[in-house]
């Protein structure tokens, strides 16, 4: 493609993303899915098409969507729950390829267990960004949320490790169990440490990253920063990023401006928006130019590949839930073993709703791109196209099936957020900060006298009216349930009475704009303070 086929296609699918969101907006259902079926649609289609390019997958996408999510993520809640992340992002995922790879050999004609290991290590890690985007939209309780944002953690320096050894047996090098373990263990440590190291520099720069636009800079480079540091050493890039964003979303409340974050936080809604909806286009995309490549392959050996590769994806991930959290937390209680349930265990609809939370994405197809064309003995790589067809099948079927359907679920399985509780939760927090807020005027005042004084006193009577008014809400919000649902609309009530105010000042602001009494820099910056205030009024 040239360079105006190349713009034509990015301006295309951009319009694509928004439309699809729009769609997504108003029916409910997930964009992923969505961007995925006119991925599908566009690649039917006659003319320019990309396609997809794991290097650049890998490096240029992947690493901005983790940071993103990462530091949205809390490294609190995942280290309380890194029993279940550790037991996700390693043993399912070796587990999976193990099972993918025996089926390969049982059942495919003409492969070998390293070959089915290949395409079950491809298959094994859920896409984080994927099941992300799917859980958040539909309103899964926080901590599911952080469980996916945990396994992401790992999941992918394992395939990857696991993907490199099968690659190199199938291709006629042969495999030896603790170098394999030794490589993961080398990615997995050495890619915390250049996560780490990055993290700590961004840290070190805080005092020239205090201005917002200095401030946005230095946080679109850092992914790719740590992505490239870990690379360089031959480490887990993923598990780089990962961890830099987790340390730095939960070191930098400390040393970033509130200018700065605001700014940051909306340039990083619209990297994801566009990034993510490009990532599921592309997806979708790869289907007809992947069809085309199972072309001298027949029905009876292409049936039972994508079977075995989907029936362990979809079978494996819910079994192995069962098996580490609800059967033992059962076992303990019937035989009385003292201990009772696990403090971290998850209840049968948790397990439910993680288990449909497997979504395969991009990272699947980008890691079985990376299987070689041909063998060191310049012979075609075993069953290539056939690998690559099974990959893409886990993936639209996960993304499409589950993405569908998952909304659904999480409403019949009544595991919806309680947001009572998180406004409660905030509300709390909010009269906590205005007291620490009081505590410290009164000081100041004790050392303070004339304006000073003057101005503390203002200062204090403002706080306590935000305090007052924050004690009323968690007044209302611990009342009983009967009128739980009155309050509700109370609420509803003030914010909607709010932005009628805020919407009065913008046109008022405007009508002197228009007739000449306020400049357009003045209006800018009135408009800014009103839009900061608006920003505030959905969260309860």
């Amino acid at each position: 493609m040239n360079a105006e086929a190349v713009l034509l296609f990015l301006v295309a699918a951009v319009a694509v993303v928004v439309l699809v969101r729009w769609v997504a907006d108003r029916t409910g259902l997930p964009v992923a899915a969505l961007l995925t079926l006119a991925g599908i649609g566009y690649g039917m289609l006659p003319g320019p098409s990309i396609t997809l390019n794991p290097s650049f997958v890998l490096t240029f996408v992947i690493p901005p969507l983790l940071y993103s999510a990462a530091l949205d993520s809390s490294l609190l809640a995942i280290r309380r729950n890194l029993a279940t992340v550790i037991s996700l992002s390693v043993g399912l995922v070796v587990l999976t390829a193990l099972l993918i790879g025996a089926g390969f050999a049982w059942l495919v004609g003409g492969a070998t267990l390293a070959v089915g290991v290949a395409v079950g290590a491809a298959v094994a890690p859920p896409d984080p960004v994927a099941a992300l985007g799917i859980a958040r939209t539909s309103g899964l309780p926080h901590r599911l949320v952080t469980l996916i944002q945990g396994e992401g953690l790992l999941n992918d320096a394992t395939a990857l490790t696991v993907l490199s050894v099968a690659v190199a047996t199938a291709g006629g090098v042969g495999f030896s169990a603790p170098a394999a373990f030794g490589q993961f263990l080398l990615s997995a440590v050495g890619g915390i440490v250049a996560g780490a190291v990055v993290a700590y520099g961004v840290r070190a720069l805080r005092h020239l990253a205090r201005e917002p636009l200095t401030a946005n800079a230095v946080s679109l480079i850092t992914p790719y920063a740590a992505y490239l540091l870990a690379e360089r050493v031959h480490v887990s890039g993923v598990l780089a990023v990962v961890v830099t964003g987790l340390i730095v979303g939960h070191d930098a409340p400390r040393w970033v401006s509130g200018a700065s974050r605001l700014q940051t936080g909306a340039v990083w809604r619209l990297a994801d928006f566009l990034l993510e909806g490009l990532v599921f286009l592309l997806i979708g995309q790869q289907l007809p130019r992947v069809l085309e490549g199972l072309r001298d392959y027949e029905v009876t050996t292409v049936v039972p590949a994508v079977a075995v590769t989907v029936g362990v994806v979809l079978l494996l991930r819910p079994a192995w839930l069962l098996l580490t959290h609800t059967m033992p937390s059962a076992l303990s209680a019937r035989f009385g073993s003292g201990r009772g349930r696990r403090p971290d265990a998850l209840t049968g609809r948790e397990v439910t709703a993680l288990s449909w939370a497997g979504t395969r994405g991009v990272i699947s197809l980008a890691a079985i791109s990376t299987v070689p064309l041909t063998t060191t003995d310049g012979a075609p790589f075993p069953l290539r196209d056939l690998l690559v067809f099974c990959t893409l099948v886990a993936v639209l079927v996960t993304l499409l099936g589950q993405g569908l359907t998952f909304g659904w679920l999480i409403r019949r399985l009544g595991l919806h957020a309680s947001e009572s509780d998180q406004a409660r939760l905030r509300n709390e927090a909010r009269a906590a900060s205005v007291h620490a807020a009081l505590v410290r005027l009164d000081e100041m005042g004790e050392e303070e006298s004339g304006n000073d004084a003057r101005l503390i006193g203002l200062m204090r009577d403002r706080l306590s009216h935000r305090l007052r008014r924050y004690e009323g809400r968690l007044d209302s919000l611990r009342t009983n349930s009967a009128t739980s649902a009155q309050s509700s609309v109370v609420y509803e009530e003030e914010f909607r009475i709010r932005r009628a105010t805020i919407e009065a000042q913008r046109e008022e602001l405007l009508r002197w704009r228009d007739a000449g009494r306020l400049p357009d820099a003045g209006l800018r910056v009135l408009e800014r303070e009103l839009d900061h205030e608006e920003r505030l009024l959905p969260q309860r």
